[in-house]
């Protein structure tokens, strides 16, 4: 990975900080937890549109899901609905194996055996009211069996980059360790929820609860009704795990997702939650740098039509900066935030329009950096052999070894 200097952004970084007042804390802080260690002792709270860190405390922490499990379980329907092999109208009907097994398991919609329940029903249950019955007869009736399940749901996990985490139940009934995941994993999960899956997330996530079979349910969820903004996604607990919970608000189109594990008690979850998700929204200011489609910088293109391609934001690209009072920064002086460009230069054409070939890096000081994709804005075509020469000997007549963008 070759690091390259991006000094438009940087410039333009310079323009919109200029002037701006920063808390002088903030620049080599160590910033204040915003739920106690001892309500959360793993915690996490990431922007789910830029991917920023806006705080992380055992982030990489293995730790037992409990029922938030269930949130694979519904991404992978999600997917399997999007590629058309799994209808959300199929209807599936309770076998007796399934019944036995899961009636009146932990949570549950309570499905009698021979039910006839249509998969969008089965799914509500899962997310609303945290269903293991309905979880296992939805693993099993799709995938022919619940280990074939799993196979998906572990595909699932690998193709997000969920390195940290396994699933060997679809609803987390403790197995013996077998499932574990970390707050890192979860936040990458339900990011690639709300982003892949925006119309599915609205209409099965965050309802109040669900009413099957004449039995009403509430949902557990510590934060919808009491936090504005907030609609989902998933408690759990065992006596192993503790109290954990994985959720997500929006406000003024900003949507935070937030985890909290190994809480003592129900309350200390619901508290953590809340404390965590407020000073999430109200600690920092979200400053936008470039608007989606503008180009941000260009990349060296290697045996292609065109020498140059432009990286454009596929979004509004935007970061979040402390509140508060201080130094002011002035026109030029970023005092320490840097935009760097990156990616494996030169670029081999051919290249697609749209195509993800370089990241913006933005780092500010007491944060982790943020790593933002930078979208080819053009197709290159590979060159003709004269193009190519010609290429290459203007390379080597400017004595470029290297490629700088």
């Amino acid at each position: 990975m070759t690091p390259l200097a991006a000094a438009a952004a940087i410039a333009l970084l310079a323009g919109i900080l200029a002037g701006m007042v920063w808390p002088a804390s903030a620049m080599a802080r160590d910033m204040a937890a915003p739920a106690s260690a001892q309500d959360a002792p793993i915690a996490m709270l990431v922007d789910a549109g830029n991917g920023q860190i806006l705080f992380e405390r055992e982030a990489d922490r293995r730790f037992v899901p409990a029922s938030i499990t269930k949130v694979m379980t519904l991404y992978t329907a999600f997917e399997q609905i999007d590629e058309g092999t799994l209808d959300p109208e199929r209807v599936i009907t309770m076998p007796e194996n399934v019944w036995r097994d899961w009636r009146g398991r932990g949570s549950t919609m309570w499905i009698n055996l021979g039910d006839n329940v249509p998969a969008r029903d089965l799914l509500l249950g899962i997310a609303n009211v945290s269903a293991n019955d309905a979880s296992v007869l939805l693993a099993q009736a799709q995938a022919g069996s619940v280990e074939n399940w799993l196979d998906a749901m572990n595909a699932q996990a690998r193709d997000l980059g969920m390195a940290n985490s396994h699933f060997g139940t679809p609803n987390g009934w403790p197995d013996a360790g077998a499932t574990f995941t970390t707050a890192r994993d979860l936040v990458t999960l339900a990011g690639a929820m709300v982003n892949r899956h925006p119309d599915k997330f609205a209409y099965y996530i965050g309802r109040p609860g669900l009413t099957y079979g004449g039995i009403e349910q509430a949902n557990r969820d510590p934060m919808i009704g009491r936090v504005a903004g907030a609609d989902g996604i998933k408690t759990g607990y065992t006596n192993e795990a503790g109290f954990g919970y994985l959720g997500t608000a929006m406000r003024d189109g900003r949507r935070l997702v937030l985890v909290v594990a190994g809480s003592p008690r129900s309350r200390a979850r619901a508290r953590a939650a809340r404390d965590l998700v407020e000073w999430g929204f109200g600690a920092f200011e979200r400053k936008t740098l470039f608007k989606a489609g503008e180009i941000v910088a260009t990349a060296r293109v290697q045996a292609g039509s065109q020498r140059r391609v432009g990286l454009s934001a596929p979004r509004d690209i935007y970061i979040n900066l402390p509140l508060g009072n201080g130094a002011q920064i002035g026109s030029g002086d970023l005092d320490g935030v840097r935009a760097t460009l990156r990616y494996d230069g030169p670029v081999r054409a051919p290249i697609l329009r749209g195509e993800v070939i370089a990241h913006l890096v933005i780092e500010v000081p007491g944060m982790a950096p943020t790593r933002i994709a930078l979208e080819a804005s053009s197709s290159v075509q590979e060159a003709g052999f004269f193009t190519r020469i010609a290429n290459g000997l203007a390379g080597w007549g400017n004595g470029v070894i290297g490629w700088f963008g």
